[in-house]
Formats: structure tokens, sequence, C-alpha cells
């Protein structure tokens, strides 16, 4: 079952946001209807987490800093769906979260830079638990880069997810060439 603020704010957030930042959306069919589907790509803004619910009529589960479930804000991030991660450490339960979401065909978006990067357009190095919870649960992984800007009222940010990418082992490696396609993919857009 879809978290319950996630069902009764989706729909106002998807207005809103498409009426006050008119994102261009590429690609969207690669995005598929059904069964575990894991959406990584760059991280630009807090506002890209908003950009990815408005793609899909799919709940989207997202893995985040275990900071926005403490204090006031606890309530509302929780009954978002997120799934805390501990960036101080090598979190393996949110991991363990995030693979019993996917066995149960749901969709996960994970930002595997873990932080926005201080230089726009280049990706710092990739955490694996992307591709890691792809390979152990057999998911789709969907590629997606954010570019441009958010500008109020006026098109400025563009979301495009690419085909599925095939997760083979070694995992560092198929890690490395998820950062290095989606670096390639920004790269190209710049020119």
């Amino acid at each position: 079952m879809e978290p319950i603020l996630y069902r009764i704010t989706r729909p106002i957030i998807n207005i809103l946001f498409k009426i006050f930042f008119r994102p261009t959306y590429i690609g969207l069919e690669n995005i598929p209807d059904k069964g575990s589907v894991v959406l990584a790509g760059n991280h630009t803004n807090n506002l890209d987490c908003i950009l990815l619910i408005t793609s899909t009529k799919r709940t989207i589960h997202f893995l985040a800093k275990d900071e926005l479930l403490k204090g006031g804000k606890k309530i509302i991030f929780k009954n978002m769906g997120i799934i805390p991660v501990n960036r101080r450490i090598h979190d393996s339960e949110a991991l363990k979260k995030a693979e019993e979401e996917l066995k149960e065909n749901k969709v996960i978006g994970i930002f595997p830079e873990g932080t926005f990067s201080k230089v726009k357009g280049q990706l710092l190095p990739f955490k694996i638990g992307a591709v890691k919870m792809t390979y152990d649960t057999n998911s789709t992984l969907v590629p997606f880069t954010i570019t441009g800007s958010y500008k109020l009222l006026r098109r400025g940010i563009t979301i495009t997810f690419y085909p599925k990418y095939i997760v083979q082992e070694p995992l560092s490696e198929a890690n490395e060439k998820l950062r290095d396609f989606l670096q390639k993919e920004l790269d190209r857009k710049k020119e």
C-alpha cells in the first residue's frame, strides 16, 4: 500500500510543480509500468525528488538521509515512504529495507552520489547501493540525468530516463560503468 501522505499530496504536488517549474520529461517510456524498478541518477537540488515523483504514476520510495526523520519533519517524511539512510556508516539496514520493497515490485529512487555535487555537471563517486539492490533482487535499473536548473514559471529543468541498465558482476565494475555512462550523458548535454 502506498504511504498515506504520498497518496494524498501527490496529485497536488504534481499540478503545482508542473505549473511552477515546467519540467521537460524525456524517455518516460523507459520506466516500466510494473515490476521492481530502481531509478538511479544525478542529484542537483532538493527538488529532484519531486521531479521524479511527477515523472511517473508509480509510488517511488526514496533512500534519503536519516536526518529527515528527526524532529518535526519525521511525521511528514515517514508518511512519504522514505527509507532512511545513516550516511555516517555503511548502512546495510537501509539497503535491506530497499530490497524488501523491490521484492514487492515497488520502485526505489536513489541518487548514488549520496549528496549534491559542488561542481555542476560533474558526478561524485557512486556508492554501490543502486547496482547492488538491482542485482540482488533482479530488478530493472533505469538510469536518469537531471540537467538545467529550476526556474520559477519557465522551462529550465529536464529529466531524461534511459533504457534499462544491465547489472552484472563484479558489482564495483558495474557501478563504475553506470557512473561513466551518466557522466558521458551529462557531458554530451553540455555541448
